[in-house]
């Protein structure tokens, strides 16, 4: 068994994530979607979340403004501003999620992704944080789909991070989704393995201080580091 979770971050966006919503439900398949706070402000991408969620996906927390990675602003206050006040948006829609992941550094798995901050709040608030194991690089041209399909096929469990934004995902989604249905005995999934999961409810499983800019005391295990292919902007 192939199993692949699909994850859309960045968005949502008007006029985008409409049509990923679409190619997903031709084929009646399961997503997560990772959002940026501020785009769920305007009216639009509350609609658009709403569609989100009325599809039946699943929905994360990926910061506040996406911009500086946590672990490159050590302040305590801006994890609190980029996590926090985005749960807050979600929940003030309807949507509680304890779901997070953390912007990247063009898709690099390094101490840049958390503060000791940043660690504290998402164990003190038992979220779930979510990293990937696939990024394909849907930015860069139509050559992210076969560099997906490798994934799939080189992997157990893929979590690949696709983007609901202009110069994504949309334009050749239903080309890749109609490959990957292909492949032998795959199955789709919002789950995720523990190797992408830093925390649980608030508990760590892969987190370890290769994942922290600084010192950090909330979290006990240590894990090997984990690799992404590719980038995520």
């Amino acid at each position: 068994m192939t199993r692949l979770t699909l994850t859309f971050d960045n968005g949502p966006t008007p006029g985008v994530t409409e049509r990923v919503l679409a190619s997903l439900a031709a084929r009646r398949l399961p997503a997560v979607f990772f959002v940026v706070g501020q785009r769920v402000l305007s009216d639009g991408g509350r609609r658009m979340v709403e569609q989100v969620a009325a599809a039946g996906h699943l929905i994360g927390n990926h910061s506040l403004t996406h911009t500086d990675a946590l672990g490159d602003r050590p302040d305590p206050a801006y994890a609190e501003r980029e996590i926090g006040e985005t749960f807050a948006v979600l929940a003030d829609l309807g949507l509680p999620t304890a779901m997070f992941r953390p912007p990247g550094n063009m898709g690099k798995i390094g101490s840049h992704l958390l503060s000791p901050g940043a660690v504290d709040l998402l164990l003190r608030e038992r979220s779930t944080t979510i990293v990937w194991n696939s990024v394909p690089r849907d930015w860069e041209g139509p050559e992210w789909v076969d560099r997906l399909l490798a994934s799939v096929r080189a992997q157990e469990h893929t979590v690949a991070v696709l983007h609901d934004i202009g110069g994504g995902c949309a334009e050749l989604l239903d080309t890749a989704l109609d490959r990957l249905l292909e492949v032998p005995d795959i199955e789709f999934t919002r789950e995720f393995p523990d190797e992408v999961v830093l925390t649980r409810d608030g508990q760590a499983v892969s987190l370890g201080p290769q994942h922290v800019s600084g010192p950090w005391s909330s979290g006990r295990p240590q894990s090997p580091g984990l690799r992404a292919e590719g980038a995520i902007t």
